[in-house]
């Protein structure tokens, strides 16, 4: 039997929604479904992925790192590995892909936002296992998102893949129940994130200032309206989001790597580049590995630990299938 898509997986198990002020804001917002059939239990380890899917995956390698190449080449052959992208992106499927646009201070050569040309390979990938319509979407903090989109360059490389770059409207974030929450039980959440059948996330990997890294879990604070509550218990309180959103898919940026005085960066002489990307369905995984670029284990990681624990994924890197590719060679 094939794998629900993600978006399935939400309506069956539960985005329960408190009560949405007035009918015009349930009219942007849409509606979710109700609390009653909500998942109580631990989330399954492996994210839920599209119906298109191979029912088996068994040879399948868990996690790849693709070296030394362009940034398109890199995040095509990870991806390839992994089993295409018609694994992750059903035939007509609205794709939401989230990279890190959370300034706009600074051109990607800083290192603070998702290098532009691994998000143009992901839309276009996107489109060719056939999906509907493919939007690239951050909620900046600093600066306009339509500032920080163009600056950053990933407006210039979606718009030439032919995706669609989406301003996150206040009025567009729906109060959601977490019911596997530890911790963070309630928050709003875009509701575009909510209904897409496919989710990738595409954080830069960086040095961050309170969680030591920016990773995939971290990224997708850029999903929620109030980041600040999330900083209390950080680690656990994004766990318990990443529990909620799941992304299907995570590629991690490392092309360009911030080592120091993250977020934001400004000075080039903190960033090295390692012309690397990794890419696996699991997010705890991912952040896993790319914690050892910065000479780091994932136990050093609060959120990575947290997510371990709450059944999010893996975080013992011995005993997952890794395929390295180095394009160099």
């Amino acid at each position: 039997m094939d794998k629900i898509s993600r978006r399935e997986f939400l309506q069956t198990f539960g985005v329960s929604t408190a009560v949405l002020f007035g009918s015009q804001l349930i009219s942007a917002c849409g509606q979710i479904e109700s609390p009653d059939s909500v998942q109580t239990q631990n989330q399954p380890t492996e994210p839920a992925l599209s119906t298109n899917q191979v029912v088996s995956h068994s040879n399948l390698p868990d996690l790849t790192v693709a070296r030394n190449g362009e940034p398109e080449e890199m995040t095509r052959r990870a991806i390839s590995a992994l089993g295409g992208m018609q694994r992750f992106v059903r035939d007509g499927a609205n794709v939401i892909i989230k990279p890190n646009i959370c300034v706009a201070y600074h051109s990607f050569e800083y290192a603070a936002t998702t290098n532009p040309w691994v998000v143009g390979a992901l839309v276009k990938m996107c489109f060719e296992a056939g999906a509907s319509k493919v939007r690239v979407m951050d909620f900046p903090f600093g600066g306009t998102s339509a500032e920080a989109y163009q600056r950053s360059g990933i407006e210039e490389q979606v718009s030439l893949a032919n995706g669609e770059m989406v301003g996150m409207s206040r009025f567009k974030f729906q109060p959601t129940t977490i019911v596997s929450g530890r911790d963070l039980r309630e928050v709003s959440v875009f509701d575009e994130v909510l209904r897409a059948d496919t989710i990738i996330n595409v954080p830069i990997a960086k040095h961050h200032n309170l969680a030591r890294l920016t990773l995939g879990m971290k990224n997708l604070m850029g999903v929620v309206l109030d980041r600040g509550a999330l900083h209390r218990n950080l680690g656990q309180r994004l766990a318990d989001l990443t529990s909620l959103v799941r992304p299907t898919l995570t590629v991690i940026d490392a092309v360009r790597v911030l080592m120091a005085h993250g977020p934001t960066g400004g000075d080039l002489a903190d960033v090295q580049q390692l012309n690397t990307v990794i890419a696996s369905p699991d997010i705890v995984a991912a952040d896993s590995y790319a914690t050892t670029l910065f000479e780091l284990t994932p136990d050093d990681i609060s959120y990575i630990r947290a997510g371990a624990e709450m059944g999010l994924g893996r975080k013992d890197l011995q005993s997952l299938r890794i395929e390295e590719i180095n394009l160099g060679a």
